[in-house]
Formats: structure tokens, C-alpha cells, sequence
């Protein structure tokens, strides 16, 4: 039966339908019947196809503190759809388009999205607590009772349907299969364009991943195609060493079994000096230090991918950074998502970028791809 047959029935129209809601930290998610409101202006309400559980989501499920704490809630943000309506003032997309929510916005509009010095949206990107992008707390989503749910990230993929604004919205070619098509979301753009556009890793580098999750892998990939000579695995699981050797790994450190010495001694006793580029994935302090100081005096570059929790702060030596080695942080990989993830999807089609995804989807790392309709 043709997945958009029943679309034209409920437009304009609420839609009532099964979602897995968060309504306390901590606790098993629920299976309750929701209702999705139609979309507003500059909205889409999308069907999910599938869905996949990244880290972020539980991060954010057990904050039980703090302004992002907001239950109950519609958790998800990396998945794919089809366009079921659209609201007014929606150029582009169509129903039954085949649709990759973001949770990094892309406005295309403003000066940062029109510069290509960096991926942040200036109109945007600074507000991390509304429900809705333009419309503040209001929800399009209520429980049994009518009671509002909060929304997450602006996507809210672990539900049948779900609210977009489109500059959280790409339109991608059907070729690709949905599967594949949702790691693109978030955990393999994040690691491919980190390595391609933050790092801009050249032939013959030297690279060190530190914690080899989807984004580590997904790194460790893009490193590779770019031509990296030498990628170290960071990682205190040895199970996942023979997995990275698949993406690209030359080598791999357990920091368990560096004796007294630390992580970075024994990367630039591996290197004969330090790595060009390393890699933060996991989202702790002590972590990215490691990875700062693992990298070459007088040119190294740390990028840090991983998101630290109640952002805690960081340290590092002054004389580290007066000596020429360089740090910077990047949400999504540095890509501007309606520019980039076409490409990305094209480098899929063409064969290039395969790897990234093969094991994901299986489910070898905490990705694991939810079908909806099954």
C-alpha cells in the first residue's frame, strides 16, 4: 500500500497516533496514543519511517534538573520520513517527499548561514530550550488527557508523526535507502564533516579518535577517504577494535593497558611526536585534555565532538596552546545541512562514503535503526 495514500484525509487536521514518551528521567519510556497537531506556518508534519538511538537522547534522558529537564517529552532527533502537510509559507518540500529532520538548524537566511566560515545559524541556533523553532513553548503535540509534551531538539522523532520547522528539515533523494538515510541526521554527518570540514584532514596525516561510538567511527571514515596514513582508536572496549579496523583504524590504545603512562605519551611515542588531528567523541574533560595534548607541538588541531554533561568545564595548559597546538568544538560536523547532506547522500549513492553505515545500522555500536511501521 502506498505510505502517502491516507495523507490527504488528515491535513489541516490533528492526528492521533502511538508515541514513546519520557515522563520522568531515568524511566523506561512509555508506548502511549498521542495527538499531532497540523502544521503552522513555515512547519511540515512529517510520518516517520525509522529512527535510531543516539547518546544525546540519553543524555537527555536522565537530566532530572536544570531548564532542559522537561517532562513529559517526545524524545528521538536522528531519523526520516515523508512529508504528510505542509504549512503555509513551505517552498520546497511537498507531500511524500522523502525528508531528514536536523536538529541543527540551517536558515539559509542569515549571516552565519551565508558565510562559509562555519555552520551556526545567527537567527537560530541560540535557543536550545523552545518546543517550537518560531513559536516558542507551544507544543504541537498533547497526551490522552491534553496535555501538552514537550518537544526535543525540534525533531521528536520517537513517535508515528512529528512537527518540523524546515530550517531543521532537508529534502534528500528516495534512492537512498531510509535506513541509511537516517544516521545521516546526525551521528555520520557529525563524524564524516568533522574529519572533512572542521579538521580538513590531508593525505598522509596522522589521526587519534578518542572513543570509537558512531561518531568515532564515522571519523575515523572520513579521515580515511581523506587519505590519513596513520588512525589510532581510543577506546577502553577491545571488543571494538576489530569493528574499527573496518572504518579505517590502523591502530588502536587501550587505556587500561598503557601501565602509568597516559594515553598521550603512549600516541606520541606511536607517532614520533604527536598526532595531526585527534578526535574528542566522548564528551568528557579529562578525555579532551588527553586528546589536546596528543597532538603535535606547534600545529597540532583537537576538534571536540562529544557533549559534556551540564557542560562542564574544561582545562588546559596555557604553554599547550602558546605553543601553536589549536582546539575547537563543532555541533553537526561543521555542515550546513541543506547544503551538505544532499552531497553526503550523493557520496552514498556513488559508493564512497558505504562503510559509515553498514555496521551502524546493524546495531554493532548503540545505533540501532527503529522501524516504525513494524
Amino acid at each position: 500500500m502506498d505510505k502517502t495514500s491516507s495523507f490527504s484525509i488528515h491535513k489541516g487536521k490533528p492526528i492521533r497516533c502511538k508515541a514513546a514518551l519520557c515522563r520522568k528521567a531515568r524511566e523506561a519510556l512509555v508506548m502511549e496514543e498521542i495527538q499531532v497537531d497540523p502544521p503552522q506556518a513555515y512547519e511540515v508534519r512529517i510520518k516517520i519511517l525509522c529512527t535510531s538511538l543516539c547518546h544525546t537522547d540519553v543524555t537527555f534522558w536522565k537530566l532530572d534538573s536544570g531548564p532542559l529537564a522537561r517532562f513529559p517529552r517526545i524524545l528521538g532527533h536522528e531519523s526520516v520520513g515523508l512529508v504528510e502537510s505542509v504549512g503555509e509559507h513551505v517552498d520546497g518540500f511537498k507531500q511524500g517527499d522523502v525528508v531528514l529532520p536536523v536538529f541543527h538548524p540551517n536558515c539559509e537566511e542569515c549571516k552565519d548561514c551565508k558565510s562559509s566560515k562555519s555552520n551556526w545559524c545567527a537567527r537560530y541556533a541560540n535557543d536550545s530550550i523552545s518546543n517550537t523553532r518560531r513559536y516558542g513553548m507551544a507544543s504541537r503535540f498533547k497526551d490522552s488527557t491534553g496535555e501538552d509534551i514537550h518537544h526535543f531538539l525540534f525533531v521528536s522523532s520517537f513517535s508515528e508523526y512529528t512537527v518540523v520547522d524546515i530550517a531543521h528539515l532537508v529534502k534528500i533523494s528516495p534512492d537512498i535507502p531510509v535506513q541509511k538515510a537516517a544516521l545521516l541526521s546526525c551521528g555520520v554527518s557529525t563524524g564524516i564533516g568533522a574529519a572533512w570540514k572542521v579538521a580538513n584532514v590531508e593525505e598522509g596525516s596522522t589521526v587519534a579518535v578518542f572513543g570509537l561510538g558512531a561518531v568515532g567511527l564515522a571519523a575515523a571514515e572520513g579521515a580515511r577517504l581523506r587519505g590519513a596514513a596513520k588512525i589510532i582508536g581510543v577506546d577502553l572496549n577491545p571488543d571494538k577494535f576489530e569493528l574499527g579496523k573496518k572504518f579505517g583504524f590502523t591502530d588502536f590504545v587501550n587505556p587500561t593497558l598503557c601501565g602509568e603512562k597516559k594515553v598521550s605519551e603512549v600516541i606520541k611515542e606511536m607517532t614520533g611526536g604527536g598526532v595531526d588531528y585527534s578526535f574528542e567523541c566522548v564528551g568528557l574533560p579529562s578525555i579532551l585534555s588527553e586528546a589536546f595534548i596528543s597532538t603535535r607541538t606547534g600545529s597540532g588541531k583537537t576538534v571536540m565532538l562529544g557533549m559534556g554533561k551540564h557542560a562542564a568545564p574544561i582545562s588546559l595548559g596555557s604553554f599547550d596552546l602558546l605553543s601553536g597546538r589549536t582546539i575547537c568544538g563543532s555541533l553537526f560536523g561543521g555542515l550546513k545541512s541543506k547544503l551538505d547532506i544532499p552531497v553526503l547522500v550523493d557520496h552514498y549513492l556513488k559508493k564512497e562514503i558505504n562503510k559509515a553505515f553498514e555496521l551502524l545500522e546493524e546495531g554493532k555500536t548503540l545505533r540501532c535503526i527503529i522501524w516504525m511501521d513494524k
